[in-house]
């Protein structure tokens, strides 16, 4: 069972989460625009950090001048080492159930690279906020590529954010850990950007992911210098672009991965379903697997676990009803909403198309039952689809701020990402 501080800490936050909800539900509503919240005056946050002062290098970039979109990079120091000849993941069997105690290890041979012949190097500049100084990849050399990680961050559809304490922190374990490139985004909030703003921004940061790899290879091939000095710039049809060189010196677009917690998780899996529509039209970028984290599933029809822990901890289900209501469309509050349950009929392409899907759930979550009914439906169709589930866990334990150092916390960011692709 959860401590008696986790518990307390539960009864605090469903008292405040609860407030904050109903005064927004009873709020007068405001017509909504494009530039949108993606964070609360109320949400701590970590300041980016471009050197590896701590073993990971942060930038943040926003990719949208029309919309609040931003997304943060996180890049661990291992991107400046040669290429290991095998490394150690943990990965339970294909299609059971893992946890702490049955999590097993096995080494995998992964692609070698040529040893690294540059070094790193900062680059000082003046902005509007006066120097900056953050790593630069040098001009010359083979550069180590990495997968990249696009991850959504939860909050029930109206608070987080990619750059709040808790999942700064996350995400610097997953890019330590999984030896990958994250790139967490900063999606609008509802209610001032309800459904399907959010969604259309997952999509947006994953066009962009191509974007930039595109614009790389189109500078490459004219012989640009570009991480020497000023950044040459390349004209496209939707005017002028830079390349962001982290991406462009250490990302490998063809291995993308999709990890979303919490509402997160479903803007994963709708950006995966669009990736899958669009095939060829996102080269280089192929997402090879997605990662949900206690999804933020419902349907009109209550699971087992729906009626059992409906006053769970933390996210209860009469919390998350007003969250619904509060991202959902006005007049269209429907359970059994695209968004909302994965497994109403006519929602394309076909299951069998998925990529591989990693499901990650939690004994005390009240959602955990239809999280478990989505991955075997996706193992009917012979999709890969694993299931972790955490004992003793409760919903976000992985990802709030209160339970970030937990040990089933750290233990999740050992997830066998680097296994698929």
């Amino acid at each position: 069972m959860p401590s008696v501080a986790v518990k307390l800490y539960s009864v605090f936050f469903k008292f405040l989460l609860k407030n904050r909800l109903q005064n927004q539900i009873h709020a007068p509503s405001e017509e909504s625009n494009q530039f949108g919240v993606t964070t609360r005056p109320d949400e701590s946050v970590a300041a980016a950090n471009p050197s590896f002062s701590d073993g990971v290098a942060t930038k943040d970039i926003h990719i949208d001048p029309v919309t609040s979109l931003s997304v943060r990079i996180f890049l661990p120091d291992s991107a400046l080492s040669p290429e290991p000849k095998s490394k150690t993941i943990y990965k339970s069997e294909p299609g059971s159930a893992g946890n702490l105690e049955t999590t097993s290890s096995r080494a995998v041979r992964r692609n070698s690279y040529e040893p690294s012949v540059f070094t790193p190097r900062e680059e000082t500049r003046r902005s509007s906020a006066g120097e900056y100084r953050g790593y630069l990849p040098a001009a010359d050399g083979r550069r180590k590529k990495l997968p990249v990680v696009l991850q959504f961050h939860g909050g029930g559809w109206v608070s987080g954010s990619n750059d709040s304490v808790a999942n700064d922190m996350f995400c610097r374990r997953i890019a330590k850990l999984c030896d990958a490139v994250v790139v967490a985004v900063g999606y609008r909030l509802a209610p001032e950007n309800r459904f399907p703003a959010a969604f259309e921004d997952g999509v947006k940061v994953l066009n962009w992911l191509a974007k930039q790899a595109n614009l790389a290879e189109c500078s490459k091939s004219l012989g640009g210098r570009k991480f020497e000095g000023h950044h040459k710039h390349i004209v496209d049809s939707f005017g002028a672009s830079v390349v962001e060189p982290w991406l462009a010196a250490h990302a490998n677009p063809s291995r993308c991965v999709l990890l979303g917690a919490s509402c997160g998780a479903n803007i994963a899996d709708y950006v995966a379903r669009k990736a899958v529509e669009a095939g060829s039209l996102l080269d280089p970028v192929k997402v090879v697997a997605q990662v949900l984290m206690y999804p933020f599933f419902i349907g009109s029809v209550p699971t087992h676990s729906e009626i059992k822990l409906a006053n769970s901890y933390f996210y209860d289900k009469a919390m998350c009803m007003l969250a619904w209501k509060l991202f959902l469309p006005e007049g269209d509050f429907n359970l059994d909403h695209p968004a909302a349950n994965p497994l109403v009929p006519g929602q394309g392409p076909p299951l069998k198309q998925r990529p591989p899907t990693l499901t990650v759930v939690a004994e005390h979550d009240w959602m955990r039952d239809r999280a478990i009914a989505y991955s075997e439906e996706l193992r009917k169709v012979n999709v890969d689809a694993p299931v972790y589930e955490y004992k003793d866990a409760v919903h976000e334990f992985a990802t709030l701020d209160i339970l970030i150092k937990s040990p089933q916390a750290q233990v999740i960011a050992r997830l066998p990402l680097n296994s698929w692709g």
